[in-house]
């Protein structure tokens, strides 16, 4: 991508509050605001506070609307965002490369060199996971391209079972980055490649790690009864006695908590993270270290969770109470706890902490700053704050210049 080339589209209201762009699409549709909290289960007075800016829009109620006005979560978050200067944009450009990718995967490609060995590729599935563990999601994306393509080569011209495990885990990964950045088309395009890649790959947990991946396609579609229906159903049909499967059903029961939480399924919540836990604590001490498939099943990350349902549940007193004392241990993914960090900020935010939110979000930005800088509930949380404070405090002011609201 060269200067001449880079013109992204910023759009209109690239840079407006989450409440003006679900103002704006819902007099598109020529809906009062009554109307629309009706129709989206949701308080009016809530509605009427997160239109003009006063509270932050949670991943839930954005959800929840979006499903009214029959438009997607990204419009409502103003996704992807875009960057100002080609160094600030340049998290996207890979995006186009990685289309082209997918594309070929029923095909054999034409690489320009011969692909390397799947040794070699393997090496490169464990530093892509590494990458998005550390939300370094420009090297990521430089890295995806092609290595898809090489393993798609090696898939479709050997046959062999090794490259389509490898090729599903690729695409794993771009479906990951491309959720990430708001690119929800690609990303279920990619799904369901990963899916036809695993099918064929010989290991019988990787169809039930794609179907995770499809919890999270399922949690951007706002459908949280659905997605905690399929975790429930997969946790049931994995074979504990393979190699791994511990951490799959791990991170089964942790997906379908968040999902229950959000559907306001309290009880289905608790007992999914309650089965998190014991499962947890079955994995032998010799994988209990090892990030089999990528999946973070860990201790520390089942604990973060039981705050995150907390989160979503609306139990904020609760989950602070969670929150104290608790050390999240340095085995746990740099954007995994960054997450964590985003969701107490919101947590805190909601309950007019405004100075320990800070606190919260601006750790966030130091753990893994291209998470943050792209997270629509970090940039909800930062441009809310900045709003609230009179004198805005310096490492706010440096975070809202780098997400460049």
């Amino acid at each position: 991508m060269t200067g001449l080339d880079w013109n992204p589209d910023l759009g209109s209201g690239v840079n407006e509050h989450t409440g003006r762009r679900i103002a704006r699409a819902r007099k598109r549709r020529g809906m009062n605001q009554k109307a629309l909290a009706a129709r989206a289960n949701i308080s009016y007075s809530l509605l009427t506070k997160v239109e003009a800016g006063h509270k932050p829009a949670s991943p839930t109620l954005v959800a929840a609307i979006a499903n009214a006005l029959g438009v997607g979560r990204a419009e409502l978050n103003g996704q992807p965002y875009r960057g100002k200067s080609q160094r600030t944009d340049a998290v996207h450009a890979a995006i186009p490369e990685i289309r082209r990718a997918i594309a070929c995967i029923d095909i054999t490609p034409e690489p320009v060199a011969p692909p390397r060995s799947l040794d070699e590729l393997a090496v490169e599935r464990d530093k892509a996971r590494k990458l998005l563990r550390d939300a370094a999601h420009v090297r990521l994306g430089m890295l995806l391209p092609a290595a898809i393509e090489e393993l798609t080569v090696h898939a479709i011209e050997t046959e062999e079972t090794r490259a389509w495990r490898l090729l599903s885990n690729m695409l794993a990964l771009a479906f990951a980055l491309s959720r990430r950045l708001g690119y929800h088309d690609l990303a279920q395009v990619a799904l369901e490649k990963a899916s036809t890649s695993a099918d064929k790959g010989d290991d019988p947990n990787l169809p039930h790690v794609v179907t995770l991946s499809r919890a999270l396609q399922l949690f951007a579609l706002g459908s949280w009864s659905t997605a905690s229906k399929l975790m429930t159903h997969t946790a049931t049909r994995i074979d504990q006695d393979n190699e791994g499967a511990l951490h799959v059903l791990t991170a089964a029961h942790l997906r379908g908590a968040i999902a229950a939480a959000r559907a306001g399924a309290a009880s289905a919540a608790w007992e999914h993270h309650g089965q998190a836990v014991e499962a947890v604590f079955q994995i032998s001490a010799q994988y209990r270290k090892a990030d089999l498939y990528g999946l973070q099943a860990n201790e520390g990350n089942v604990h973060i969770h039981g705050c995150t349902v907390a989160i979503e549940m609306g139990d904020y007193d609760r989950a602070i109470g969670l929150d104290e004392g608790l050390v999240l241990p340095s085995t746990l993914s740099a954007s995994r706890r960054a997450h964590y960090e985003i969701d107490m900020a919101r947590t805190l935010l909601w309950v007019g902490k405004h100075d320990k939110a800070m606190q919260r979000l601006v750790a966030a930005e130091k753990l893994a700053p291209e998470m943050a800088r792209f997270h629509p509930t970090a940039r909800e949380t930062a441009r809310q704050l900045d709003e609230h404070f009179r004198v805005i405090p310096e490492p706010l002011r440096r975070i809202v210049s780098r997400m460049e609201l």
